[in-house]
């Protein structure tokens, strides 16, 4: 049994780490939300996404998350009208980021859900241990 605790410890221990990859990136985005190219022709920050897959661990002998990659979305950038901006087209417009701060948000709160149910299964996993070890005295 304890090998079992040990191994849904471990388990959940990659969940932390993952979410915590996926913080990075969401405030990395959050950070760059209004950064604009500095010349004309040149392209904004382009928002990140984070992807996972599942991986089996042989010495654990069960499934985990890690990190598959990082990758930049490809959705448009908008469209914003000030000729006097340094990265204005002929046209007078300049792109912005493609970073939605309401999308970005929710993806910080569902990150720390993940983190937190990982954090918890790990704190109920080590009372099982313990209580099994005071029950063996």
């Amino acid at each position: 049994m304890a090998s079992d605790l040990q191994t849904s410890i471990m388990v959940s221990a990659t969940g932390l780490r993952v979410q915590g990859a996926r913080v990075k990136v969401i405030a990395e985005n959050v950070a760059n939300a209004n950064s604009t190219a500095d010349r004309t022709g040149g392209e904004p920050y382009r928002r990140q996404i984070i992807t996972f897959k599942n991986v089996f661990d042989r010495a654990l002998k069960a499934d985990i998350v890690k990190v598959d990659k990082v990758v930049g979305d490809k959705s448009e950038f908008d469209k914003v009208f000030d000729p006097n901006h340094p990265a204005a087209d002929a046209d007078g417009y300049y792109q912005m980021p493609n970073v939605n701060s309401l999308e970005e948000m929710s993806d910080m709160r569902e990150a720390q859900r993940s983190y937190e149910a990982n954090l918890n299964l790990i704190e109920s996993s080590r009372s099982m241990m313990t209580r099994t070890i005071d029950m063996l005295r």
